[in-house]
Parts: C-alpha cells; structure tokens; sequence
C-alpha cells in the first residue's frame, strides 16, 4: 500500500472550482447547454497546454516554414467563417503517425506523417475544418464538464516517434495536455464536426466532395487494418460507412464544386515528401533501438541523416544510441548538436542532463534537467533533480520534485515515492503509519502500527492517550513505549499495560505515534 504523499498536479483545471451552472448557447449548434467552462478558460487551458502537448509528441517540425505558413494560411481561410472567433493557431507535429488534434480555444495541430497521405488542399481542409469545430463547438469543453479530464488519471503518451523510453514519464500539468489530445470524443461530437467542417468548407471555397472520398479512403484503411492510421488517427476519429453515408447526405445539401487544390498542395509538400525516407530510416532505426539492434539502428540513423543533416532527431538518436551503449560522452556530443539545430525541444536537454548525472557532473547535469522540465515536465527530470536537492541538504526541495515525479505511473514514479518517504518519515511519522489500540481476549490493550511503506522500520515511539467518554477529552497518557521493527508493509504492536473490562471500552483509547527511525 502507498503512503498517502501529497502528489502536486500544477493544472490549470483543477485550479478551477464549477460551482454554479451556467446556461447558455452553443455557437455552432446554436442549441442551448450548460456551459460550466468559460470561454476565457477554455482559451486559458489550451494556451498553456498547447506546447507541452506538442512536446510529448515529438515537437514541432521547424525544418519547412513555408509548409507550416501554408498550413496556416488555410486553417485562417476556414476561421474566417467558423461560427466562433478563438485564437485559432495550427502547428506541424514532428511524427510520422498520421493524426491531427484540437485543444479548446482553438489550438489545433497537424502530424507530419497525415500531410503525407492527403493529396489536395481540400482534403487538407477537410481533416483543419474537423478539428477546427471540435474547438469552435466546445467539444474539449464539455468532455471537461463532463468531468472526463478531472480523473487526474496518466495518460500513456510515447513521445518522439515511436520511442517508449518515456512512455508514462510525462507528470505535472503536461499530464491534462496529454488527457486533452489523446481521449474519443463520442459519436455525436464527431458527427457534428464532420457537419459543420464540410459547411466551413464550401463557405471557404473548397469542394466538400472532398471530405467524403477522404472518409470513404479512412474506411478502406480501417478495413485494411492500416497500423500507422489505427495507432494515429483513427484511435480518436474512427471512421465508419455510417460516417461516409452521413457526409453523403451533407455533400447534397451544400452542394458540390469549390477549389480541391491539388497542385498547390503537391507544391507546398514537395519538400516534406522528398526527406520521407529520411523519417522511413529514422522510424526505423528507433524501432532496431527498442529491439537491442545498436548496429542496424545505427546505420539506418546515418542513413537519415544522410538525406536530412538538418534535422535534429536524427542527432539526438544517435545520442540515444550512444547512452544505451553508456558512451556518456560521446552521447553529450549528439545531444549538443541536436540542442544546436533545435533548442526548444526537451529531450536532448534530459537526455544531456541523465549523461551528466552518470558522469559524476551533477552541476553540470541540473541546468540540463531544469530546462528540460520548463519545456515538458518528466518524472526523470523531475527525479534527478529531487537527488542533487538531497545530496546538497535541501530536503524541502528535494520533497517537491520527488512529490512531482511521484504522479508517474512509472518505476522511477515509484522509487520517487520511496525517496521522499525514506526523507519525510523521521520528520512526520504521524502521516505515513495506521495505529490503532486493539484488546486481547483477556482485555489486555496493545498499541498497534500497520507500516503501508515500502521501506523496513527499525523503531516508532508510541504513546497511548486515555479519553473522557462524555467529553472526548484526553484525560491520561502513557510514558513512551517502543516497537521495535516494522516490516514493510506488516504490522508489530506492544502492550499497553492496561486492561479493560469491556470490550466498547477500546474506543477511549487513541495512538499517538511520537517518532521512527528507519532501518538502515
């Protein structure tokens, strides 16, 4: 059983407290609901949940600014006649997994891998209008009024392509970011998107026929059991013939015709589409790492780097690879070069950081590791840092990260929680151990201590406290008594030297745990 540590989760949500219900109208559907999220907290909450989601996903692709205006030039085409004027933004996510997300207030994010498998501007706008009124329509919204993302449960989010080193490592408020962008919404949420994304279309000028044979070929892939598109897109938008009928019946109301785009988009890709095998090898490579492969993993990495020497993932794999082959310094050389070509994505910053800490250079390692967390919060960087806080006598610092790192459904999430109980227990034994006074069959009171840690425990000073039945006052205490060891998880008691005669008369008596020492 856990010891009951205050777990910290710094999230904008659950800042909030809904007490009074709020009646108003949808601006999409123009339906009445109760609306318990603002609209400024829905702005709020995708503001600031927008990078570090965009973090946890492999950050963002920075290498074509051309193709990341172009997106946003369309995104801004259907904004200017969605039913909802938000701060729209839209980013490229650097993943080959085909897939696209929306946050409440607007923040709307395309994979690299999706724009591969469109082929026209009005599919592009299909897939932007979809997400966009999942926003507009208070779709995130109401999956938090709905109380969906206030489970403070952890989400499972692989960041970086495929990599699962820090697979359930995301902690903080990076966690909700990570709930925002990774749960279904329900059938009716996705029916209206589908609705009102083909209206935003054709009044943006583009050929809604568009969305329909892009549904229809989402179908055929669903079939087909595509893995990129079932482990992207599809776990959150899965396709259906039902859709596809639907969208069939909006095509005959809005009418066909309208730009479809298709040089322009081939135009506005061509770059992205020339460097694909780059990320073929680079997925790949990773994929050998995971499997032990250093040689093949190698080889594919410089193979990528070959047709791309701009891009930072690829650095910061053979940086990976070099680590796992616990070449501190030669993984440092990597990470630096990947820092260089990209400074604002977390993971070369921890991974420089965790080399660091290997090495012995603690010093150098903690700017690593603060940076990383100011990018994407982890229970690695949030755990190193607990142990340089320790090693330099900040207990109340070290509480903190290891409090944070403990949020992590993770081994290092765990062996947090057995730092910080090891350093707070001497200091509040009351909080970390169940007592209670129990009679034997002859009335001889014991004071008994249940130990839920994971840690063994050498003594706990005790005293026993006597209650006023009419009152409920303490009205005598016993002299210190000890138990002497306490194993993880078990219990051990002492007797009280008292006895009653009435079993009720039990009640009367409390356990107060004085101190403990830990066994070394």
């Amino acid at each position: 059983m856990k010891p009951k540590l205050k777990i910290l989760h710094p999230t904008i949500l659950l800042a909030v407290a809904f007490t009074l219900s709020t009646c108003g109208v949808n601006p999409v559907t123009k339906k009445r609901e109760i609306q318990l999220v603002s609209e400024s907290q829905e702005i709020s909450i995708g503001s600031q949940n927008y990078s570090p989601a965009r973090q946890s996903q492999g950050g963002d692709y920075i290498l074509d600014p051309e193709l990341t205006a172009y997106v946003q030039s369309v995104g801004d085409r259907l904004a200017a006649v969605s039913d909802r004027k938000l701060p729209y933004e839209y980013k490229i996510i650097n993943d080959s997994v085909p897939n696209a997300w929306a946050m409440p207030g607007g923040k709307i994010a395309f994979n690299r891998g999706l724009l591969y498998e469109l082929n026209s501007e009005a599919e592009l706008a299909a897939v932007m209008g979809h997400e966009m009124v999942h926003a507009a329509a208070r779709h995130g919204a109401k999956g938090m009024e709905r109380g969906i993302f206030m489970q403070g449960a952890m989400i499972a989010v692989g960041i970086g392509a495929q990599n699962t080193d820090y697979a359930n490592l995301i902690v903080g408020g990076a966690q909700f970011g990570a709930q925002l962008i990774s749960s279904k919404y329900g059938r009716d949420a996705e029916s209206e998107s589908d609705l009102y994304g083909m209206q935003y279309m054709k009044k943006a000028g583009y050929d809604p026929t568009a969305a329909v044979t892009l549904q229809e070929t989402f179908v055929r892939l669903s079939e087909g059991k595509n893995s990129n598109f079932i482990e992207g897109l599809f776990a959150s938008h899965p396709p259906s013939p039902e859709r596809v009928a639907a969208n069939k019946v909006t095509l005959a109301q809005v009418g066909a015709g309208g730009e479809l785009g298709k040089e322009i988009y081939a135009q506005k890709t061509a770059k992205l589409r020339a460097t694909q095998g780059a990320y073929k090898d680079y997925d790949e490579a990773v994929k050998a790492l995971n499997e032990k492969n250093i040689d093949k993993a190698k080889t594919l990495a410089n193979q990528a780097i070959a047709i791309e020497p701009r891009e930072a993932r690829f650095q910061e794999l053979l940086g990976d690879i070099a680590l796992t082959q616990k070449k501190n310094q030669e993984a440092l050389a990597f990470y630096d070069k990947a820092i260089k070509l990209q400074p604002d994505y977390f993971k070369p910053h921890i991974q420089s950081g965790i080399a660091l800490f290997n090495m012995g250079k603690k010093a150098e390692a903690e700017p690593f590791l603060k940076r990383a967390n100011e990018l994407l919060p982890t229970a690695p960087g949030h755990a190193l840092l607990g142990q340089l806080a320790e090693e330099r006598g900040d207990i109340n610092g070290a509480l903190q990260h290891y409090q944070v790192a403990a949020s992590s459904n993770s081994d290092i999430g765990k062996e947090a929680i057995t730092r910080a109980v090891r350093l707070d227990l001497p200091r509040n034994p009351a909080k970390y151990f169940r007592a209670a006074v129990q009679a034997d069959s002859a009335g001889n009171l014991y004071a008994v201590v249940q130990n839920p840690t994971t840690l063994a425990i050498n003594r706990v000073n005790v005293r026993v406290a006597m209650r006023d039945a009419k009152t409920g006052r303490t009205i005598a205490q016993s002299g210190l008594l000890t138990i002497n060891g306490i194993a993880a998880g078990k219990r051990n008691q002492v007797a009280v030297g008292k006895r009653i005669s009435k079993a009720k008369e039990v009640q009367l008596y409390k356990v107060i745990v004085e101190s403990a020492e830990l066994e070394r």
